[in-house]
């Protein structure tokens, strides 16, 4: 059975220091034998200021960060989610939050730009956050083949809109990969609850791969990079600073578990009266 990664970091606002640290967890991973592994969101860098992402922005297919996830996926031979990165849009005060994919020979085959911007009063702290001042948002879900299954991509904050997932469910996702950088205040919440929910009502594997840790521009995130089964099972676990959770990902227990449990098929649409 192929064996997935959840690289769990605490990224800095040094683009060097960070893909250092990624590339020597990355190592980690393929040595135990990961064939899948997926990096948190801003792997590359988490800025003092949230405007410092305009200024390491790439054009899709050259740059140095798209190089470093191309020249990893092709050292190690695996697929790797890249947690995401800045690319450049025609306005110049904002990136789109790419997420990319690499396949084992390095090439990009798909990228998923996040939805669902984090524009929120955190309740219960001080904490305020607009992403949409920085990021301009996607418009398009994704899931792609690959050869452990259907696999679709989301980022962080989406994992709070369950229709995401069920539209990509509709298009065959069996893995879900989630990379994200969750506040302390919200994943002690809601991180757990909210992925298992998503793998058991989609019946999909999920590979969630946080921040977790403390960060020099002072913020907090949450962490415990999460692998979880079809059934809600959680299957590994990293609760904090940098390091590797991993699992092995069964393909007959994913259609095992929709053929014996088929609540995909049980949906029943109607309408809403009131």
């Amino acid at each position: 059975m192929p064996i997935m990664a959840a690289i769990q970091m605490v990224s800095g606002h040094s683009i060097a220091g960070n893909l250092a640290e990624a590339a020597e967890l990355l190592d980690k991973a393929a040595d135990q034998g990961a064939q899948l592994a997926v990096l948190p969101e801003n792997f590359a860098l988490m800025g003092r200021r949230e405007t410092d992402k305009l200024a390491v922005r790439e054009i899709e297919g050259a740059g140095q960060i798209q190089d470093f996830l191309a020249e990893q996926a092709m050292r190690h031979k695996l697929w790797l989610v890249g947690g995401t990165i800045s690319l450049q849009v025609e306005n110049s005060h904002r990136v789109r939050a790419a997420c990319l994919l690499f396949d084992d020979q390095g090439r990009q085959v798909a990228r998923y730009d996040k939805v669902h911007l984090f524009d929120v009063q955190v309740v219960g702290s001080r904490e305020c956050y607009a992403e949409s001042a920085t990021i301009e948002p996607g418009n398009q879900y994704v899931v792609v083949d690959t050869p452990f299954g259907r696999l679709g991509l989301a980022v962080c904050y989406d994992v709070r809109f369950p229709e995401q997932f069920r539209a990509m469910a509709d298009e065959g996702m069996e893995i879900m990969a989630l990379p994200a950088a969750f506040t302390a205040t919200t994943g002690a919440a809601h991180w757990e609850v909210l992925l298992r929910a998503r793998a058991i009502e989609n019946q999909c594997y999920v590979i969630a791969a946080a921040q977790g840790g403390r960060h020099s521009n002072g913020r907090e995130t949450f962490g415990d990079s999460l692998l979880i089964d079809p059934w809600g099972l959680i299957l590994d676990r990293l609760a904090w600073g940098p390091g590797v959770a991993l699992a092995k990902l069964d393909q007959t227990f994913i259609k095992d578990i929709r053929r014996q449990f088929p609540a995909l098929m049980h949906r029943v649409c109607c309408p809403v009266q009131g």
